[in-house]
């Protein structure tokens, strides 16, 4: 057997587990507050904009919501309980399985394309707030890792949609699993347009309650971003 490289895990992942142990061991419940960004930042050493990654997942996933404020206003709102043990389970094992790229994107068609066309009214429009949200921030995006990452919090919204924290907790761990892949891919197009076009494409059909055409768009958004090697599918 030969020896796999050591999985990197970002700043925002670790700040993610943290908050996840500190509301379990807290005993936080649904009206309790998290500190706001700049103390959490403080508190636990590191950048303001990995403390607002993590929350930005913690929001896509329902558990928390983002307040602006200051003093005793400031910080996210806790609104559910994370099923931290379901979503550090999925980490896990879909970061150390070995799935091929194929597998990973036909499962990510799956769960878009069903979240698409099963919108539910309840959870669209912090779905689709959360896809134009992210929209903003790939458009100002300095780096491939950047545009990913932001990239990321689109389709998670886009799992959103239907309102099933299971397909939303799936998405992310399938996101990660590709995650380098990813940032390689945006590296080798040298620009994001098309991508773009696509991801603005899919938001105004999921807004426009046009489940099959965005279903549609998701399949060719997909396949644009993740084309077939002219020698078969790479790893993810």
């Amino acid at each position: 057997m030969e020896w796999q490289p050591v999985r990197k895990t970002r700043t925002f992942e670790e700040v993610l587990a943290q908050i996840e142990r500190r509301i379990a061991e807290d005993g936080l419940t649904a009206g309790d507050r998290l500190p706001g960004e700049r103390q959490l930042a403080g508190q636990l050493h590191v950048s303001r904009a990995s403390v607002r990654e993590a929350l930005r997942v913690l929001e896509t996933l329902g558990v928390v919501s983002s307040q602006a404020g200051r003093g005793p206003d400031a910080g996210a709102v806790l609104i559910s309980r994370p099923e931290s043990a379901l979503a550090d389970l999925l980490r896990l094992h879909l970061g150390t399985a070995s799935l091929s790229l194929d597998e990973v994107i036909d499962t990510r068609l799956m769960i878009e394309q069903w979240a698409v066309l099963h919108a539910h009214p309840g959870h669209a429009p912090a779905a689709l707030d959360a896809m134009a949200a992210a929209l903003e921030r790939m458009e100002a995006a300095a780096t491939p890792q950047e545009f990913v990452d932001h990239d990321v919090a689109f389709h998670l919204g886009v799992a959103m949609l239907s309102g099933n924290r299971l397909l939303a907790a799936t998405m992310r761990a399938l996101r990660q699993t590709i995650h380098a892949f990813s940032v390689a891919a945006v590296e080798r197009a040298g620009q994001t347009g098309l991508l773009m076009a696509d991801h603005r494409r899919i938001h105004e059909l999921v807004a426009a309650g046009d489940g099959p055409a965005a279903a549609r768009a998701v399949t060719e958004h997909l396949a644009r971003a993740y084309p077939p090697a002219p020698d078969g599918p790479p790893e993810a």
